[in-house]
């Protein structure tokens, strides 16, 4: 019909850059964590989620061979969750995008695309690539500064 505005679809994005969707949320979401033991980080929301005896000793109880998966699974979740929050705030919190909140479709693939990792053998560390040179104990602001820019040229590599 003349003049319909309707979207085309978006492309489905490939594994990899699912992957360095979660890679990017988990990093996130990790760096936002308030104190962590004597960890000091971001302090964006308040969990003690992947500190060795906050969250993760919980799940490591819990479930012993997926604890790694399921704290990352859950300080995401946490970060999702203020995300949605500070969202409702807006004065029209559907219009805005952000890493936690970027369409059902995206943030369904991700949801499934972790459940299949998480189901895997491979640890998250070596299932996304890039993870583990964020998550430095201790906390270090210019690992995550510098994790921040690979993150972006990895995005700018695959938008090609």
């Amino acid at each position: 019909m003349p003049g319909d505005t309707a979207r085309s679809p978006q492309p489905t994005p490939s594994t990899a850059e699912v992957d360095l969707l979660l890679t990017a949320q988990i990093a996130v979401a990790w760096a936002g964590e308030g104190h962590v033991g004597d960890e000091p980080r971001l302090g964006w929301w308040r969990c003690d989620l992947t500190s060795e005896f906050g969250g993760r000793d919980l799940l490591e109880r819990l479930l012993p061979r997926t604890f790694r998966w399921a704290v990352f699974q859950a300080v995401r979740e946490a970060a999702r969750r203020a995300d949605a929050e500070l969202r409702e705030r807006a004065s029209d919190p559907d219009g805005v995008t952000s890493l936690y909140s970027l369409g059902f479709d995206l943030d369904e693939l991700a949801e499934e695309r972790l459940l299949t990792l998480k189901r895997g053998e491979l640890p998250p560390e070596q299932a996304l690539q890039g993870l583990g040179a964020v998550l430095t104990a201790p906390w270090k602001p210019a690992a995550f500064t510098a994790w921040l820019q690979w993150c972006w040229s990895c995005h700018q590599r695959c938008r090609r």
